[in-house]
């Protein structure tokens, strides 16, 4: 892995789910998505969020255009590793394994789930 663990807060998580779903967007966009309107306030925060992003390496601003164009810079699948890898460290003592293993109790697989983790563990035996 590249990247060392990132945190990131709820409403940032927000804007980053934007720009996963649809790969580019300005503040006027992510904030019409996240709010559901544009006033003042919504922008502002939106763009502030946006800084703080960009400062964690998370997004990345195109300025080439007047309506700056941001886009994620972390892959969805990155942050989900990164954040299991935070979690397993701090309740687990970096065993990704009893988180696995309560995920797998709590929501029963369907046959096709348990097949493609079988063959995930085998592939990663190899």
């Amino acid at each position: 892995m590249s990247r060392k663990s990132v945190e990131v807060t709820e409403y940032e998580l927000s804007v980053l789910q934007v720009l996963w779903s649809r790969r580019t967007a300005t503040i006027r966009e992510i904030t019409e998505v996240v709010y559901g309107e544009i006033s003042t306030n919504a922008y502002a925060t939106v763009q502030k969020l946006l800084e703080r992003l960009e400062k964690k390496d998370c997004v990345t601003r195109d300025r080439s255009a007047f309506a700056h164009v941001f886009s994620a810079s972390i892959e969805r699948e990155e942050m989900i590793e990164l954040e299991l890898e935070g979690l397993a460290q701090r309740l687990c003592g970096g065993s990704l394994t009893p988180l696995l293993l309560q995920l797998v109790e709590a929501s029963p697989l369907s046959p096709r789930d348990r097949q493609a983790l079988r063959k995930l563990i085998e592939d990663v035996g190899e």
